[in-house]
């Protein structure tokens, strides 16, 4: 019974925090690309409701280099193609389509030289741009900026570089640990385990934990330590660091990331635990970001594309929310805010005193069909007021077997074009 409580508890608030993150196309992608273990489903998002895609590639077991398919599905997914630019992690202008990556175990070192360059610097502006990252064994290893091996560095050019600390491999091979939280754990806002703050017999197979001699980044939250006090070949892990977190900046998503496999549990405690990461890393997504401020009878035409290289101007992708602010004085009237839009295209305007302009907390929305809208107002109250506007416009999905393909709409993955005004007499 206590068990289940938990549970509703860690759904329970979840719904109440999801009304505020507007402005991404879906909430989880899913890396099971080269050399990573490839699921086609992620059993705590669907705990948590989480809309999801993924890529699964052979199986990490298949030989390297990859096949041709999938590299060339890879490339396309996180590199970009012809028809979305940014590859499907980005917006036209390079900020987070998606919420969080999760990315799988199985080998970092490789998968990441599969994701070559442009791939991993994709991955890199995901985060920086407020995306959150989550990752288990090689995710965990990929995310670090270098590997320990007798106590020596080695800087690691294909790993992600997002937490830039050094992890450790743990030397453990198919085998099951127990994990501890702290009392001051984040993820204990999410379940405490059962109440006694402790997880048992999660899965290890060559993990990793964070290395804290040297290079260990002090902004670095510790979520789990290892319990394993048996003696072992090699280096003893008993206490060291199963899972953290960091966040960069404020603008930044959260890297949340775990030495072991509590991925595919489907109940019990290691389903909450997994849960509880996927949560953190949610609510670690960075800050939206103001284009611009906007001024008297000046108009912001967003109309860049992507190859441009001016995020401020460019266009507007699929379910994302671009965020303006402008300062009303206090003689304004006669007051407007004018939208104006590509044809064939839904885009919905939303104003707001003080704070971000969503939804679901804009004081005055227009959610008509089309791209162009006015609204207009004797007065307003003098002082800061934001402007949202959305594209409501997405692309449609058709099964495969490595995850799902683009069709319909597909413009939009490259950005719809649009102008914004505010005037006052």
């Amino acid at each position: 019974m206590k068990k289940r409580y938990f549970t509703i508890a860690l759904l329970s608030l979840f719904c109440s925090c999801a009304l505020y993150p507007q402005g991404y196309y879906k909430d989880v992608f899913m890396d099971g690309g080269i050399k990573l273990t490839s699921m086609e489903r992620l059993p705590a998002a669907d705990l948590l409701g989480l809309s999801t895609e993924h890529f699964a590639s052979a199986r990490y077991s298949s030989t390297f280099p990859p096949t041709k398919e999938d590299s060339l599905v890879q490339d396309r997914l996180f590199i970009g193609s012809e028809v979305d630019l940014n590859g499907i992690l980005l917006y036209p202008d390079g900020q987070p389509r998606f919420r969080v990556i999760y990315v799988n175990g199985g080998k970092a070192a490789s998968h990441g030289l599969s994701l070559k360059q442009e791939g991993l610097d994709n991955i890199r502006r995901f985060v920086d741009g407020g995306g959150s990252y989550v990752g288990s064994c090689a995710g965990a290893f990929l995310s670090s900026a270098a590997t320990v091996k007798a106590d020596t560095l080695y800087p690691r050019e294909y790993y992600l570089h997002v937490w830039p600390g050094a992890t450790r491999a743990t030397g453990l091979i198919k085998n099951f640990t127990g994990m501890r939280a702290a009392k001051d754990s984040p993820l204990l806002k999410y379940s405490d385990f059962g109440g006694d703050r402790y997880i048992d017999s999660v899965r290890h197979n060559g993990g990793c934990f964070a290395y804290t001699v040297k290079d260990y980044p002090p902004e670095t939250e510790v979520l789990l330590r290892y319990d394993y006090p048996y003696e072992k070949k090699g280096t003893q892990i008993d206490g060291e660091i199963s899972a953290w977190a960091y966040k960069k900046s404020d603008r930044a998503g959260r890297v949340v990331v775990i030495g072991s496999h509590p991925e595919s549990v489907t109940s019990g405690e290691r389903l909450d635990l997994m849960a509880s990461l996927l949560q953190y890393a949610l609510d670690g997504n960075g800050a939206p970001k103001i284009k611009a401020e906007l001024k008297n009878g000046s108009p912001m035409k967003m109309f860049r594309t992507t190859l441009q290289n001016s995020p401020d101007s460019t266009m507007i992708g699929d379910k994302q929310y671009h965020h303006f602010k402008v300062i009303i004085p206090r003689d304004a009237k006669n007051i407007r805010v004018t939208l104006d839009g590509a044809e064939d295209y839904d885009l919905f305007l939303y104003l707001n005193k003080g704070d971000y302009a969503f939804r679901n907390n804009a004081g005055y929305k227009d959610i008509a069909l089309g791209a162009s809208k006015v609204m207009a107002f004797d007065k307003l109250d003098a002082g800061e007021w934001y402007i949202g506007v959305e594209c409501n416009n997405t692309v449609e999905t058709v099964a495969t077997p490595w995850g799902v393909e683009y069709t319909g709409c597909l413009d939009v993955l490259n950005g719809v074009p649009y102008s914004i005004l505010v005037s006052w007499d």
